[in-house]
Formats: structure tokens, sequence, C-alpha cells
């Protein structure tokens, strides 16, 4: 995999979380994520009806503790003060994550896809920051997302970072903000330049 510096704008970097729209910027992931995951829908129709098979909480070079990753679980949103756009729940013993829908598709959130428990050795493969200042790690199997949970300790001393949650999605690196979760639809791909459309879904 091609080092993270090659993939993104440094001013894009998690070290450098403001420098970008980040409206603009989760603009990017989250169109490059829907054509990447409606091209991957189209390989596996046969499995379109299955629930996801959640994975298990721990890998053998895992160091990540079920506390830890609790930390995970919640939802998520790219810019500060937006509604929820990513959700991350806990189902049985793994984890799924989903994303807000727009209205028009007549529910909140999208189909749950399974998350892995990624070992903490492969941070570096996603993020710029040093293995021991992160403490759970969760990725889609085709690791378009991946997110991080990074020491508190640590997050309390870097200036560079506002937050304590890391997102890698499809080849970008940010800090995410975790926010309450709702049931107000989102259309994420709105023009970054306008106010992100929010709408009550018609329970009607």
């Amino acid at each position: 995999m091609p080092a993270l510096s090659q993939l993104v704008n440094p001013k894009r970097s998690v070290a450098a979380p403001h420098k970008l729209s980040r409206r603009a910027i989760y603009l990017e992931w989250s169109r490059k994520i829907v054509i990447s995951v409606m091209a991957v829908s189209a390989l596996s129709l046969t499995a379109c009806n299955k629930d996801p098979e959640p994975t298990n909480t721990a890998t053998a070079d895992t160091t990540a503790t079920k506390q830890n990753l609790a930390e995970l679980v919640g939802c998520y949103t790219v810019g500060y003060g937006e509604p929820a756009q990513i959700k991350v729940s806990q189902q049985g013993d793994g984890y799924i994550m989903q994303m807000k829908e727009p209205a028009s598709a007549k529910r909140v959130w999208d189909t749950p896809e399974a998350l892995e428990v990624l070992p903490i050795s492969k941070v570096t493969e996603f993020f710029s920051i040093d293995t021991s200042n992160i403490d759970a790690m969760l990725g889609r199997p085709d690791r378009f997302l991946v997110l991080a949970h990074v020491k508190s300790a640590y997050a309390n001393i870097d200036p560079l970072l506002d937050s304590e949650y890391l997102a890698y999605i499809y080849k970008g690196a940010n800090t995410v903000y975790k926010v309450e979760c709702d049931e107000v639809n989102t259309d994420i791909l709105a023009d970054p330049h306008a106010n992100i459309v929010i709408e009550q879904v018609d329970e009607k």
C-alpha cells in the first residue's frame, strides 16, 4: 500500500484538519465511497438480502480491549457542528456501520456493513500517527472506511488534534467528531458550498 503522504494532500492530513473545508473533504470522500460501494455491490447481488455477519472483537495481534472498542460505538460527523453522518453499532460480539440517507430513501440509515477489529500494528497504513497513541481501530473488510480512537492523554497534548477520533475514508484521512445519534435524514452528497439538506422522514 502506498504511503499515506502519497495518497493525501498534506493539508488534509490528520496533523492539519482545519486547512481545507471539511465539507469539501467529506463531499469528495462520500462520492468516492458511494461509487466504490456500488461497484462492489454489483458483484455481490446474490448476497444482498443477507444480514451482515459481525466479526469477532479480537484477533491474534489486536491489543484493543472491549472497553477501548466501546469508545468507537456511536455517531460521527466530518464537519464540526453538523448532524450525524456515520453510525457505528455493536451487534453481538461484532460491530457494524451505517451511513445517513437522504429523505428520498424513506429510511434514515443505509444497510449495515460489518466491521472488523483491526490490529493496532496496522495504524500507520491509514493514519500519520504513532501506533502507541491509538488504542482501538475498526474497519470495513474492503478498507473503504477505517475508524480509530486516539488515546485521550495524547489527544489532550497535541494541538493539531481537535478530536479523539480519526477516519480514513477511501484514501483520505482526517479527524472526525463524535456526536449524538439522531433519526433525521441528511443529504451527505449535497453541494459543498450549500448547507447540508436535513429533512425529517415522513413516518406516514
